[in-house]
């Protein structure tokens, strides 16, 4: 009894140690099968070729259906490394036009883990990239003498304008990152980098395809697997319609050369941006092909930071283009209304000395900004913060709440990437400023005239010329007017509407048309077009001041509004205004007219960097 109890015992013990042994067996076929990658990349490397069939990039045309970015063909070198064999070194670099140095270099950063993650000898690798079509022709000649070598067809960006380098942007190959954060990308993808390639990059990559091709047992190429019934075709790229008019942007950029700054055009209606010209600027074609990371690398160590997209990203002081934004708050506060006159015999406001220049006094609000009178807008401003009943800070607060309806002080949302914010300051910002002390509008009373504290991007100018073109609303500006197959994102379709009367806005485009007849913007004025407009001379702490011009026209029903920043360049009227008119008149009627010749000639042939006062 007690014997047949130790084999019942023993038979179990031997039952529970085959039954770990089958789970042990179980658990690493499951590993070498599923979980190590290493085997299967063997395995089907021994069997299969794989091969990414990548998607046509979409293409890029601007408002008027003109071609601005495609494709043309490219070839980077690809290889198996565990299916390379003893080749010709001289052969290869000479089909390749480089140097048995270079390819050497190459291949031992192609298996270098640090600048390649991920390589295993199992997998394609790249060797070279961007062949030229007559590389390509050379190597396909010699690929039979070359086992585990394949060629990899891409296509890289072709331009059709050599402008507009800050909107489009360009691509590059993906990094770490840029793989970690989406799967779709593999080592040696490209991706977009700036501009809409980047802001729009998920729209214009497509979707990769797939070919397997079968190989035998010395790595040979025999076929497509079953006939390629199990290949994925790409899909091609979104295409893209600017709302930009590349021949208004060309000829803006045209206008700049020799300058520092920044021209913004947007079509009040609708938001679009019909211009965005910065400079410095580059030619987008030197960002393509195998010495993009030598031109990138002199671009980013040019001290004129052409790479700068000056048009949204530079905060600068907005000078007198800032005082309409006062007009308009102080009517809808009820501070003064368009009879209210303030004195400005020398400037002074209750013992603070104000700059300004000579016109009649005392003035009202049209004839302010006419005239662009300093002293006005300092009295309404002070009037306002010191407002019987009220406290200085809720005054200055609610000041600041109406500046950011109006688009100051965060990035607007234009759908390109890396948009400034500029300045508008807040109490809080104002009490450090002073320790806790006590302030009063007589300590901030400059930023009633767009300088001290206050800065603004370009953009941010312009599309207050579009708001009061619109007389009370605007909508986000933006470069994308369509994506092929898609609808833009219904911000830029929305209307955004500060809480200002209508009438308020439309005394101050009245103000702005009297500038142009008779004011600072004489220079403006054009026989056929009702144009309004600002000037501004913005001081600059680091030099010469700034020349600065927003305007919008024709006057009723406006189709274009502008905004155009020159730094160290003096007066308003000097650069500012006479860009700024020609821009307008070459959208609206297609040419400048010969009587205007003259000063087309003098934009386009004067430079004026002497150093730059830009803020980043």
């Amino acid at each position: 009894m007690r014997k047949d109890y130790k084999l019942e015992k023993r038979k179990y013990v031997i039952g529970g140690f085959i039954t770990l042994i089958v789970i042990i067996y179980v658990v690493r076929l499951f590993g070498l099968q599923i979980g190590d990658v290493k085997y299967k990349e063997s395995a089907d490397s021994n069997a299969f070729l794989r091969r990414v069939i990548y998607p046509a990039r979409g293409l890029v045309y601007d408002r008027n259906d003109k071609l601005v970015v495609f494709n043309k063909p490219a070839y980077d070198v690809m290889l198996i490394p565990k299916d390379v064999g003893e080749f010709d070194t001289t052969m290869i670099c000479s089909a390749l036009s480089i140097t048995k140095e270079q390819l050497l270099e190459r291949w031992r950063d192609m298996k270098d883990t640090r600048k390649n993650p991920g390589y295993s000898a199992y997998t394609p690798q790249k060797l070279i990239s961007h062949l030229s079509q007559e590389d390509y022709g050379k190597l396909q000649e010699k690929l039979y003498l070359l086992p585990g070598f394949f060629i990899q067809k891409r296509t890289v960006r072709e331009y059709g304008y050599h402008t507009g380098a800050n909107i489009l942007g360009n691509i590059r190959e993906v990094n770490t990152g840029d793989m970690d954060k989406d799967h779709y990308y593999r080592r040696g993808d490209y991706t977009g980098d700036l501009g809409i390639e980047k802001s729009y990059e998920k729209a214009l990559r497509g979707i990769k395809g797939v070919e397997i091709l079968m190989k035998d047992a010395y790595g040979r190429i025999k076929g497509k697997y079953e006939n390629g019934v199990h290949d994925v075709a790409p899909v091609s790229g979104k295409n893209l319609k600017l709302s930009i008019d590349i021949e208004l942007q060309e000829y803006g950029e045209s206008l700049m050369r020799g300058k520092v700054g920044a021209i913004v055009a947007i079509e009040p209606a609708t938001g679009e941006i019909l211009a965005l010209v910065t400079s410095p600027n580059y030619d987008p074609s030197l960002l393509v092909g195998r010495e993009r990371g030598k031109n990138y690398a002199k671009l980013s160590s040019d001290p004129a930071h052409p790479l700068y997209d000056r048009a949204i990203q530079a905060g600068y002081p907005p000078g007198s283009t800032f005082k309409p934004t006062q007009g308009l708050i102080f009517l809808q506060e009820g501070v003064i209304d368009l009879n209210t006159m303030y004195p400005c015999y020398h400037g002074y406001i209750n013992g603070l000395r104000v700059g300004c220049h000579g016109h009649g006094s005392p003035i009202a609000l049209k004839p302010a900004l006419q005239t662009s009178c300093n002293a006005y807008f300092c009295w309404g401003f002070k009037n306002m913060m010191d407002k019987k009943g009220t406290k200085t800070k809720d005054q200055f607060e609610k000041w600041k709440n109406y500046m950011v309806e109006m688009g100051y002080g965060y990035p607007l949302g234009i759908d390109l990437p890396h948009e400034g914010r500029g300045f508008i300051p807040n109490n809080d910002f104002y009490s450090k400023s002073f320790r806790g002390a006590n302030w009063t509008a007589n300590s901030v009373i400059s930023i009633s005239i767009g300088q001290g504290e206050i800065l603004a991007t370009p953009l941010q100018i312009a599309n207050l010329g579009a708001t009061i073109a619109n007389r009370g609303w605007f909508i986000t500006p933006h470069v994308v007017k369509e994506i092929s197959d898609s609808t833009i994102d219904k911000k830029y379709l929305e209307k955004r509407a500060p809480h200002i009367k209508r009438e308020h806005y439309e005394a101050v485009a009245e103000g702005m048309r009297m500038a142009v007849l008779g004011g600072t913007c004489r220079t403006a004025n054009l026989p056929d077009v009702e144009v309004c407009g600002k000037t501004g001379t913005a001081q600059n702490p680091h030099g010469r001041d700034h020349s600065v011009f927003m305007g919008f026209a024709p006057y009723h029903n406006p189709k274009i509004a502008v905004a155009v920043y020159v730094e160290n360049a003096g007066f308003g009227a000097t650069f500012g205004v006479p860009i700024g008119s020609l821009i307008i008149e070459k959208y609206l009627k297609g040419e400048i007219s010969s009587s205007r010749k003259h000063i087309e000639e003098r934009m386009l042939n004067t430079s004026t960097i002497i150093g730059s006062g830009v803020k980043k």
